[in-house]
C-alpha cells in the first residue's frame, strides 16, 4: 500500500486522530489562559481542514511538538492579546499526515550519514493543508538569512505567518525547492529544533501588532527602530551601590533628555555594533545625495 493510500484510509477511519486533536487543543488552550479559562484562539489543525482566515494576525506552526506551544507566548502582553483575539495560534502536527499506524515522519538520508531527515511527502501534505492560511511560509534554519527588525516589521504588517519547525538533520531539500520556502535564521548557532526559534519570531512580530502593547509609543525608541541600539534606562533608587542616575534624567528638561538619549544611543551602537553604525552612516549619506 502506498503512503498516500494509507494516509487517505487513515483520514476516513481513524477516530484516534480526532481524539488526539481534541486533547491537544485543550492542553494548549489551558496553558494560554489564566484561571483555567479556555482560549478560543488556539487551534489544533489536522488533515481535515484549517480555520478560515480572519482579521486577527494568524501564526500557524507546523511542529512535531505542538504541546510546546503556546509556551511563553501565553504570558504577559502576548498572552493577553491571544486571549483578547488580537492574534490567533494554529498548531499543525505533521504526524497527522503520515501513514497509519506508525505515523513515521522521517527516514535515513540518501548517501549515508548520521541522523534522520524529515520526509518531503509527509511535510508536503501538512503544508498543503494550510495553503489557504495567511502569511509567507518560512523554515527556521541556521542556513537562512538572519532575521532582523526590518523583516519583523514587514511580517507584522501582513495577515499572518506560517512556520515550519525542523527536527533531526532537517527536512528533505526537495520540499524547500518545491514550495520555494524561505529559510530564516535567528543567528549563527544550532538548535535541536525550530520550536524555540518559532516562538521568538512570533513574539517579535505580534508585539508590533496594533493594540498588543499598552503604550505603542514605547516602540519608537527601541533598539533597531532607527537603525541604532537603544539607550540605557534608569529607575528608583536614585543612587544604588554608589552609582547615581545621570543628572540630566532627573532635571525635568525633556529636550535635554531626548538629546542625551540620542547621544547615548549613538555611542552604544558605535561601540557594540559597528556593523549597524556603518550601515546607518551609509544610509544617511545616501539620503543626503538624493
Amino acid at each position: 500500500m502506498s503512503a498516500d493510500t494509507g494516509t487517505a484510509k487513515g483520514v476516513r477511519n481513524s477516530l484516534n486522530a480526532l481524539k488526539n486533536k481534541e486533547k491537544m487543543t485543550k492542553k494548549a488552550a489551558g496553558k494560554a489562559t489564566a484561571k483555567g479559562k479556555k482560549s478560543s484562539n488556539i487551534n489544533m489543525l489536522d488533515k481535515n481542514g484549517a480555520v478560515p482566515n480572519s482579521e486577527p494576525f494568524t501564526a500557524t506552526i507546523l511542529t512535531l511538538f505542538p504541546e510546546a506551544f503556546p509556551g511563553p507566548l501565553a504570558l504577559g502582553v502576548h498572552g493577553r492579546a491571544l486571549e483578547g483575539g488580537l492574534w490567533r495560534l494554529n498548531l499543525v502536527n505533521p504526524r497527522d499526515f503520515a501513514s497509519l499506524p506508525a505515523r513515521t515522519v522521517d527516514a535515513p538520508p540518501y548517501g549515508g550519514g548520521a541522523g534522520m531527515v524529515m520526509r518531503a511527502d509527509v511535510l508536503g501534505r501538512a503544508i498543503d493543508a494550510v495553503a489557504d492560511l495567511p502569511g509567507p511560509l518560512l523554515y527556521l534554519s541556521p542556513r537562512g538569512a538572519r532575521l532582523d527588525q526590518s523583516r519583523v516589521v514587514s511580517l507584522s504588517r501582513g495577515g499572518g505567518v506560517r512556520l515550519l519547525c525542523g527536527r533531526y538533520e532537517g527536512v528533505d531539500e526537495r520540499l524547500l525547492e518545491h514550495y520555494a520556502i524561505e529559510e530564516v535564521s535567528l543567528g549563527d548557532f544550532v538548535l535541536s529544533g525550530g520550536e524555540a526559534a518559532a516562538m521568538a519570531l512570533v513574539e517579535a512580530v505580534v508585539r508590533l501588532r496594533p493594540g498588543v502593547l499598552g503604550n505603542a509609543e514605547s516602540l519608537a525608541g527601541e533598539s533597531f527602530a532607527d537603525g541604532m541600539l537603544e539607550h540605557g534606562h534608569y529607575t528608583r533608587p536614585a543612587v544604588w551601590r554608589r552609582r547615581s542616575v545621570p543628572e540630566v534624567l532627573r532635571g525635568g528638561d525633556h529636550a535635554e533628555v531626548r538629546a542625551w538619549r540620542r547621544r547615548r544611543s549613538r555611542e552604544i551602537t558605535r561601540a557594540r555594533r559597528p556593523d549597524l553604525w556603518a550601515a546607518r552612516r551609509r544610509e544617511t549619506t545616501r539620503k543626503k545625495r538624493t
